[in-house]
């Protein structure tokens, strides 16, 4: 990914998102927002929609392996426990740069949908099991003024049209304690 992360390329991208989805036959319902960073500012912007409300880290383990993780946004995640979980070495957050450049998004923006931007499919998706089982799921799309409801099983469905292979794995055997 070389274009920059600039409002007119997160527009652009948002347009080929919705377009995307569109051709798959999925249905996604969004809400406009101001910008939030942290999950209780999106609780406070978001109101009172039901499903799932979800946070997505950006990863990169000691191998150089690059990771989506989705998880329940009430869910607090131990790396250390995270790791041998989904298969991967020590982890430790992705850099900025890296974000931009592989998923095309900036921090507080992160979201499953970005891996439209992972054409050479160098991220590995991991969904809470969590996540699954709710009738909806709430996710930026592509950027962190707007939520967008779509339902797990076409989440699964869009992340395997792009090519990518999604683990879903309980991750409250990697919660904080």
């Amino acid at each position: 990914m070389t274009e920059a992360v600039s409002p007119d390329a997160i527009a652009a991208r948002q347009r080929s998102l919705f377009e995307r989805l569109e051709e798959l036959g999925i249905a996604t319902e969004t809400h406009t927002h101001a910008p939030v960073f942290t999950v209780e500012e999106s609780r406070r912007e978001r109101g009172r929609l039901p499903g799932a409300h979800c946070k997505s880290l950006f990863l990169k383990d000691k191998k150089g392996v690059l990771w989506l993780v989705v998880a329940l946004e009430d869910r607090r995640l131990d790396l250390k426990a995270l790791a041998p979980l989904i298969g991967a070495a020590r982890l430790s957050f992705g850099s900025p740069e890296r974000l931009a450049d592989r998923l095309g998004v900036v921090p507080g923006a992160v979201t499953p949908f970005a891996l439209i931007n992972d054409d050479k499919h160098e991220v590995r998706p991991v969904i809470d099991s969590g996540v699954t089982e709710a009738e909806r799921a709430y996710f930026h799309p592509l950027s962190n003024d707007a939520t967008t409801a779509i339902a797990p099983e076409d989440l699964l469905r869009f992340i395997r049209a792009l090519g990518h292979d999604p683990m879903v794995v309980d991750l409250g055997e990697a919660a904080a304690e």
